[in-house]
């Protein structure tokens, strides 16, 4: 899908800073489009670089830190190598990659000190000693060369993310033989320091409802780490659906991964009669997936729902609930009665079994139990579970689910991981270590904060991506409506009502996708894109550096990337 483009009427005018666009007055649009193809011939052919001398160019997304445009270009070409220092080999080939496809060019890697037209990368560990994070780097562009400069190999990888986004937006090529290629691949001369405003910046995507196969999702990790987004968390168990193999339990995907029918489309109350299944992730597939995105510096975070939404797993083993069975996986959305019994020692050994193989498989420090929408009305009813209220001490069902919590984050810290939940976690006690995942607003998240447990704000109100995008009749099928790009870009991730003090507890921003009405990796593209550049500049840029009609104006450029990357994007609506 081609994005919308600007129609302005403009001219031009040199500034001591450059040059500048005004709106013209009416006049007359031959005569006028005639003016500006010569202008633009000009500026193109003789000051390559005053295209790249306003505020709003290059069209960086996320917008660096610090960025200063200066005279003359650095021409890639046949001659042109690629420059490791020590420690610096793997981040170099990563970028060899990333260029060669499009470009044609050999671009060989070698080891030493910059050289004369090279791409040099250099891990330097005194950087730190200027405030820039882990992630942080310096990008130096000269027309004899250029220079990443970073502490650790991540700003590396970030550095060449915005060098990718300097050249013409045909870098993102997938097919070149196919493409029309730029006569020269031009990158203007440019001095940036730059570094994430969050460490945590994710998006969600939700597996269990609609299966996504695994080349999709290593595509949607190149789209994140292009935007310089860390996280993807995926949603792997759900009543709908058990996607993740289990060698110790196999019915889990022999029985879970299969469900007989889905919600009919636009009906959600009707089933389309169609069984939907078995997709799952093989273990194999897994460690594939999260090593793709481990060499982009993309964490796989992997969520394991429990004590709710848990149907498919009780399909596949019923003696893990309160009643017994027998069940079947959930043929339609929304929240189900059944539940793992807390009460029962069985279910929590099922559930260190589970996350010791989940463990294994991912190797990032946070694992996500959900713990959101878990009734516990057969709780009330269960004898097991009422025992344990009482043996324990607990007032209440929403103690004992406290107390479920706070064992599994035992578990999960002896094995060197942090626990992840939604903010219902916090209601019946937090675990002391536990990072709290905000959906239901900001105050689930502000509550956990002043408590001093990391959040990670991903409210419903802005960074649910399976809402609609627009009121307009014409787009697709979704569960509610609506979060729009701006309301997404303006989102201010850390509440001013929170005490400066504990305001370093909001870590990080998150999108979802959940999958109910999201079907086809198409449509998940569709609905993450644009919005998730809007994010990654929320995640990566502080607030006062952000002006929506700006962003809008790089946007435009991001779109033709996403263009010869061929994903299937919202189109902008007219500004």
């Amino acid at each position: 899908m081609e994005s919308t483009c600007f129609s302005r009427q403009t001219s031009f005018r040199s500034t001591d800073d450059g040059v500048q666009t005004d709106v013209l007055p009416r006049c007359n649009p031959v005569k006028l489009s005639n003016m500006l193809r010569q202008i633009l011939l000009f500026l193109i052919v003789l000051l390559p670089s005053a295209l790249y001398a306003g505020s709003d160019l290059p069209a960086l997304i996320p917008k660096p830190v610090k960025l200063q445009v200066n005279k003359g270009v650095f021409e890639l070409d046949s001659k042109t190598t690629i420059v490791a220092g020590t420690g610096a080999e793997a981040e170099a080939q990563v970028l060899a990659e990333y260029l060669r496809k499009p470009t044609g060019f050999k671009l060989p890697v070698s080891m030493g000190a910059p050289r004369k037209h090279s791409i040099a990368l250099v891990l330097d560990g005194s950087i730190r000693a200027v405030d820039l994070n882990w992630e942080g780097y310096f990008l130096s562009v000269t027309p004899n060369g250029v220079l990443i400069r970073a502490a650790t190999p991540a700003g590396l990888f970030y550095g060449g993310q915005t060098l990718r986004q300097l050249l013409p937006p045909q870098i993102c090529s997938t097919q070149p033989e196919g493409t029309t290629q730029p006569d020269r691949w031009l990158i203007p001369a440019v001095e940036i320091e730059d570094y994430p405003h969050f460490r945590w910046r994710g998006l969600l995507l939700d597996v269990a409802r609609h299966y996504s196969p695994p080349e999709f999702v290593k595509r949607l990790v190149h789209l994140l780490a292009l935007h310089k987004m860390n996280s993807l968390h995926l949603h792997l168990t759900d009543d709908q659906g058990w996607r993740i193999e289990i060698k110790k339990y196999p019915r889990l995907t022999q029985v879970g991964s299969l469900r007989k029918e889905s919600p009919k489309k636009r009906n959600m109350n009707v089933g389309d009669g169609e069984p939907y299944g078995p997709f799952f992730y093989t273990q194999e597939q897994m460690r594939d997936i999260v090593e793709y995105a481990r060499e982009r510096h993309v964490s796989i975070v992997p969520e394991i729902e429990m004590p709710g939404h848990s149907l498919a797993a009780l399909a596949a083993y019923p003696e893990l609930s309160c009643t017994g069975g027998p069940f079947e996986v959930a043929t339609r959305w929304g929240i189900q009665p059944n539940i793992f019994c807390a009460g029962n020692d069985q279910t929590l050994a099922f559930v260190r079994d589970v996350l010791g193989e989940i463990i294994e498989i991912f190797p990032g420090a946070a694992i996500h139990i959900g713990g959101d929408e878990a009734p516990k009305d057969l709780w009330k009813q269960c004898p097991k579970c009422q025992a344990r209220i009482k043996a324990e001490g607990l007032k209440n069902e929403e103690q004992l689910q406290g107390w479920f919590n706070m064992r599994v984050e035992k578990f999960l810290h002896e094995n060197g991981r942090k626990l992840v939940g939604w903010d219902e976690i916090v209601e019946g006690g937090l675990p002391p270590r536990a990072m709290v995942m905000s959906w239901r607003g900001m105050e689930g998240g502000i509550a956990a904060a002043r408590t001093d447990h990391d959040v990670i704000m991903s409210p419903i109100s802005h960074c649910y991506f399976d809402f609609a995008q627009t009121k307009s009749p014409e787009e697709p099928e979704s569960i509610a409506c609506c979060v729009p790009l701006m309301k997404v870009y303006e989102f201010e991730p850390v509440p001013q009502k929170l005490h400066p003090d504990k305001q370093g507890h909001i870590i990080g921003v998150q999108g979802n996708i959940w999958t109910e009405c999201i079907r086809t990796p198409e449509d998940v593209e569709f609905f993450a894109f644009p919005r998730t550049a809007a994010l990654a500049e929320v995640a990566w840029s502080s607030s006062e550096k952000r002006d929506f009609n700006e962003f809008r104006g790089r946007l435009v450029v991001d779109l033709k990337r996403l263009d010869e990357l061929k994903v299937h994007y919202c189109k902008l609506d007219p500004p």
